[in-house]
């Protein structure tokens, strides 16, 4: 935010923002932010997509001219984006990541937006309540996960590892007072069955080894949500779908894509995200949120 109101639709033309990662090719964000500006009026915006590699993350930044509103930050370089802003969300303080940096009279400001992008995402799909859910992953996205289940009403988590729960992630369980299940993804399936866990959500990275799971109940699948949305579909989604026919329904990652990116329009124009019209980009670029 440019002034303590926030830039309006009478700002002058110029302001730019972006997302940056590595890879970022295949980002929907453009699409999503760019279907904002034009909901909103803001005539002049504009946004693109830049390959930041790890580690170059504060050297782009540096470089960023004064038109420059904000910027998205994908993998790998939320933890880093964390460290470069002098004001910090209370979500990416609590993460240990920042997948928002947005510009103030006083610098750069750190957020979290994938919190509210998986906690809206996983009411959509039909998580009303979150009591005992499982997530598959320990790293940045996993501790986002974390604390959108908490508002969920998370009693207990079972966390499906690969090897053991990295060191920050263990902070954030024990400041969160959660108790967690430590799994390693090679000790069994994953049975989806309600009366064992009601959510499931795979922040497991494309590319990454598929789990092994296993059907429960007909009738008693928990909501399932797999944060990968390209290429799609991600590892668990594809794990799940192996069961035949009777696969339960699992949520395509770009629910947390457009929620998060709504909350990041919002912090970087000062006006509510126009939810539908983001929406209906994603459809239209042939991707169903």
């Amino acid at each position: 935010m440019l002034t303590p109101d926030g830039p309006d639709a009478d700002a002058p033309p110029g302001r730019r923002a972006g997302v940056v990662g590595s890879p970022v090719a295949h980002s929907l964000s453009p699409v999503l932010h760019r279907a904002a500006y034009a909901a909103l009026g803001l005539s002049g915006w504009t946004y693109d997509a830049h390959e930041v590699r790890a580690g170059a993350l504060a050297a782009h930044v540096e470089a960023l001219g004064p038109d420059w509103v904000g910027l998205s930050v994908t993998m790998p370089g939320k933890e880093e984006a964390l460290g470069l802003a002098g004001a910090r969300g209370e979500e990416a303080e609590l993460t240990g990541a920042a997948n928002t940096l947005v510009r103030s009279e006083d610098g750069w400001r750190a957020d979290n937006t994938d919190v509210h992008g998986l906690r809206t995402a996983l009411v959509e799909a039909g998580a009303t309540t979150a009591r005992t859910p499982t997530v598959l992953g320990g790293g940045a996205t996993a501790r986002s996960a974390l604390v959108a289940l908490v508002a969920l009403g998370a009693e207990q988590v079972h966390v499906v590892v690969r090897d053991r729960l990295r060191p920050e992630t263990a902070a954030l369980v024990e400041r969160l007072q959660l108790p967690v299940t430590v799994v390693r993804l090679g000790d069994g399936p994953l049975l989806l069955d309600r009366r064992h866990t009601d959510v499931v959500v795979s922040t497991l990275p494309a590319g990454a080894a598929t789990p092994d799971v296993v059907p429960g109940e007909p009738g008693l699948a928990p909501v399932l949500l797999d944060v990968v949305y390209a290429p799609w579909p991600g590892p668990f989604a594809r794990a799940v779908r192996r069961l035949g026919p009777a696969a339960p329904a699992v949520a395509r990652g770009t629910g947390m894509l457009l929620h998060q990116a709504v909350r990041q329009v919002e912090l970087m124009t000062g006006h509510d995200g126009p939810v539908e019209a983001m929406r209906a980009a994603l459809i239209a670029a042939g991707e169903d949120s």
